[in-house]
């Protein structure tokens, strides 16, 4: 048996199938409740019963106090509800609401998507879990001190692994290590999430992304996540890159453009060798853009990748199709010095 959710202030409402949790039946249904470990031992999914009654479930009692617990607070995590309840929880909606942690990882597996780019999958301790925003990036922390960005490439549904897509950098010392050295098992540290680059849900209006090289990471999260809460804004993703290998995992948005009728897909390659055979787009990506597009005022664009690509479609766009500048949101990438 269902029972309806309501969320105050919001107003949200939503329902909770039978045996689930109030925070799985939000983040199922498109409703970002804070969490942290949803195993019921940090706390941070805390919330107050406002009417209605709960089974509180499993949960350590340092993280919800007999005191807390009665006055009408529960862990959303354990707390599943047995009537239709009314619940009073601050959503997630913007980067600021999501806590930044400092936490361990094993990488998990390690796959070669391209010849110069892997793909890690790594592993949070079993009581653990990271929430974040499609789009959000986290800090590998090394050993020296220094730090390497690296932007989650899953949706925040898709969380039994983070996945971060790493190109090989000519002297960079952590990709370089990642490539000849990294084995699965290893364990690294990361501060996360990181990052305003994400999707703005509230708006309704057609949104353009784009991604030069390695920039699919994020742009990838973002679909899936769109995808999987049934965003129905027009979406149209440029993804470009040298030549045909680049786009390392072009089948993917291959297969969601036919999946999904509100999306559009246009790779574009600058440098196509012959044995591509290359029919598509050619040259830089915003003159694509630029050439697809003569009015953007009504759009958002999200542009990921080259600071060269970022900084010339804020241009353009901005200066000769009308895009709002507060409507383009970005997230250039930038690369340590090489080793000598």
């Amino acid at each position: 048996m269902s029972h309806k959710i309501t969320i105050k202030p919001t107003n949200h409402v939503l329902s909770a199938e039978a045996g689930e949790t109030i925070l799985d039946a939000a983040l199922r249904e498109g409703h970002a409740l804070p969490y942290g470990c949803r195993n019921g031992a940090c706390g941070v999914c805390k919330g107050k019963i406002l009417e209605g009654a709960v089974d509180y479930g499993n949960y350590q009692e340092s993280a919800l106090k007999d005191a807390e617990k009665k006055a009408g607070l529960a862990l959303f995590c354990c707390a599943k509800p047995q009537t239709d309840v009314v619940v009073e929880v601050h959503e997630v909606a913007e980067s600021k609401d999501v806590p930044v942690k400092i936490m361990p990882c094993r990488v998990e597996k390690i796959t070669k998507a391209a010849e110069d780019v892997v793909v890690l999958y790594l592993k949070l301790p079993a009581s653990e879990r990271l929430q974040f925003l499609a789009g959000q990036y986290i800090d590998i922390l090394l050993k020296d001190g220094k730090r390497r960005a690296y932007s989650l490439a899953n949706a925040p549904h898709d969380d039994g692994y983070l996945q971060l897509h790493i190109r090989r950098v000519p002297g960079g010392s952590f990709s370089d290590h990642v490539f000849t050295q990294m084995h699965e098992k290893a364990i690294l540290r990361f501060e996360g999430p990181l990052g305003s680059f994400f999707l703005r849900e509230e708006s309704d209006k057609p949104i353009l992304l784009l991604a030069s090289g390695t920039g699919f990471a994020p742009v990838k999260a973002m679909l899936e996540h769109a995808f999987h809460h049934g965003i129905q804004r027009p979406i149209t993703f440029y993804w470009g890159a040298r030549r045909l290998a680049d786009l390392y995992m072009r089948e993917l948005p291959e297969k969601w453009a036919r999946e999904h009728a509100h999306f559009k897909f246009v790779p574009v390659l600058s440098e196509p060798l012959p044995e591509d055979h290359w029919q598509g787009e050619t040259g830089y990506l915003h003159d694509v853009v630029l050439n697809d597009f003569a009015d953007l005022s009504g759009y958002q664009v999200y542009a990921c990748g080259s600071p060269v690509m970022v900084e010339a479609a804020y241009r353009e766009f901005t200066t000769l199709r009308g895009l709002p500048p507060e409507e383009f949101f970005s997230d250039a990438f930038t690369f340590s010095k090489p080793k000598a």
